[in-house]
């Protein structure tokens, strides 16, 4: 099993003592990103990337498109009624429902271990990329490295793309590696801080991979029982288990509608 939950606390740590050394300064435009990448690497460096994460910094490109798509989530901005449209929430329900049915024993050893419903995990994996059907076709580590270069979240950022480099490091991602617009990966769309925090080996091949299902279920359902998730309580909005979804994003409808899916697809 991979266990490195201590080395993305130790990421940020490290970034905060090597902070006022390297500091590498953010940008609004991609103008400077290539002057950037040098000092990002010597801040990279200090937190302990090895060489081949550092390579795949100074191959990293300026994405374009992970900053247009970072300034136009509207979705987060519509109504419950019309997100649950726009995402699909009916055929994600009935697809859950199906997935359910299909590995009943998969989701209840899950549910043994972590104490998160199948309901949860499925709604997630349904809204996150249509249960595997897409899950991304942008650079990892451009698209993280793009974000912490840029002014508007460099601060979050940072320690992701130090995440990603050591993931690279670790051959657990590579520099071809894809995934969303903002550098999450697999099929329940992890940021690179998080596969180091809270991956897990699910299918048992001494690896993790969250391009694989069961690593990456197994691993969203570890996300929710270290954030607190406790067995047999409700998670819909104003139950214990709410904040715990909304740990997994910070969008109001989007934990809404997680919530109701899930607990349609338990029924």
């Amino acid at each position: 099993m991979f266990q490195a939950k201590v080395v993305f606390g130790a990421v940020i740590t490290s970034l905060g003592m090597a902070g006022s050394v390297w500091a590498a300064p953010c940008s609004d435009t991609g103008a400077e990103f290539d002057r950037w990448k040098p000092v990002m690497a010597q801040e990279a460096a200090a937190a302990g990337v090895g060489e081949r994460g550092m390579a795949a910094l100074m191959g990293a490109s300026y994405a374009t498109r992970t900053i247009a798509a970072d300034r136009n989530q509207k979705s987060f901005k519509y109504s419950l009624e019309k997100f649950l449209q726009v995402r699909g929430a009916d055929a994600i329900v009935s697809q859950g429902r199906k997935r359910k049915a299909a590995n009943p024993g998969f989701y209840q050893s899950l549910e043994a271990q972590y104490g998160v419903p199948a309901g949860v995990l499925l709604a997630v994996h349904g809204m996150e990329t249509g249960f595997g059907n897409f899950m991304g076709d942008s650079n990892v580590v451009s698209a993280i490295a793009t974000l912490a270069y840029d002014c508007r979240r460099s601060a979050y950022f940072t320690p992701h793309l130090i995440a990603a480099l050591m993931l690279v490091d670790q051959g657990v991602i590579s520099t071809n590696s894809v995934g969303a617009k903002h550098g999450e990966v697999g099929h329940t769309q992890f940021l690179p801080g998080n596969v180091l925090r809270y991956g897990v080996d699910g299918n048992g091949d001494g690896r993790v991979d969250l391009m694989d299902q069961a690593d990456a279920m197994a691993s969203t359902a570890n996300f929710f029982a270290q954030k607190g998730w406790r067995p047999g309580a409700g998670y819909q909005e104003g139950e214990p288990n709410f904040a715990v979804i909304e740990a997994w994003n910070a969008a109001t409808v989007y934990q809404k509608a997680i919530a109701l899916m899930a607990q349609k697809i338990d029924r």
